[in-house]
């Protein structure tokens, strides 16, 4: 399978991959002129091939556009800080489960050094989406919003389904939220859906409050206590499963997605 790298954009039959990706494909993986790439700009996916390597840029000719798969659902994950090993490794596993837009929560049992240092750390997230999606032949890489107290992120989304993980007894189990939201769909009908998530110590009275009055349910992934690295990959996977993400005949579009 060829590897997938993102661009800019296309022009006059050409493409240009600039930066550290360009490095990397030039240096490490040891690029030859007449190699055979696909290149994304967010919009559409051309098969390209190389035409110089230089050690900062690789310029392609663009040979095919290709077929890229139709979203069946748009996720907003909004995801509470937790240390930034297991944090950084939840947005690699959302990357590569087609989370669209991903908001790190300032939440209330966050770690407050965790917090304060999360502003430095933009840049490098950033660089694990476009990696993480690269990796996973991705039509565009995820939105990393900027942090922000879990009530402002509530207020802020405009998911018409909003799921708020919850350990609480009265949580739905999320099958039962899912099923009867998730029906065949129309062509290009992309729904969405948002999922947060919390830390580990849980969200406090004043976070569910606030996530009620926002539109909010509560749902439960299971019996088991998770931690929230392994919720996000368990959440997203049963978003996507219900909505048709893993179906064989699903559609293809020649050009742009909603994904």
């Amino acid at each position: 399978m060829r590897r997938r790298f993102f661009v800019e954009g296309f022009e006059a039959g050409s493409a240009t991959l600039r930066g550290e990706a360009a490095h990397h494909l030039g240096r490490v993986l040891r690029a030859e002129t007449g190699q055979l790439y696909e290149l994304s700009d967010g919009q559409c996916v051309w098969l390209a091939r190389t035409e110089s390597v230089g050690r900062d840029e690789v310029r392609f000719s663009l040979v095919e556009q290709l077929p890229v798969p139709v979203a069946c659902v748009r996720i907003e994950l909004l995801l509470a800080i937790v240390k930034f090993d297991r944090f950084e490794w939840a947005l690699e596993k959302a990357t590569e489960l087609s989370a669209e837009e991903i908001a790190p929560l300032t939440a209330d049992r966050s770690e407050k050094g965790l917090i304060v240092a999360a502003r430095k750390r933009a840049e490098r997230w950033k660089r694990i989406l476009a990696e993480s999606a690269q990796q996973a032949r991705r039509l565009r890489i995820p939105v990393l919003k900027d942090a922000a107290k879990p009530c402002d992120a509530f207020r802020a989304s405009a998911a018409p389904l909003r799921l708020l993980l919850s350990e609480r007894p009265g949580a739905r189990p999320l099958r039962e939220v899912l099923e009867p939201v998730a029906a065949p769909r129309r062509e290009n009908d992309a729904k969405r859906v948002a999922i947060a998530i919390g830390p580990e110590g849980g969200w406090t009275d004043a976070e569910f409050a606030s996530a009620a009055a926002c539109g909010f349910v509560e749902v439960a992934l299971g019996a088991n206590i998770l931690r929230t690295e392994t919720a996000v990959c368990a959440a997203l996977a049963a978003v996507q499963y219900a909505f048709g993400a893993f179906r064989p005949d699903e559609g293809h579009e020649d050009s742009k997605t909603s994904e």
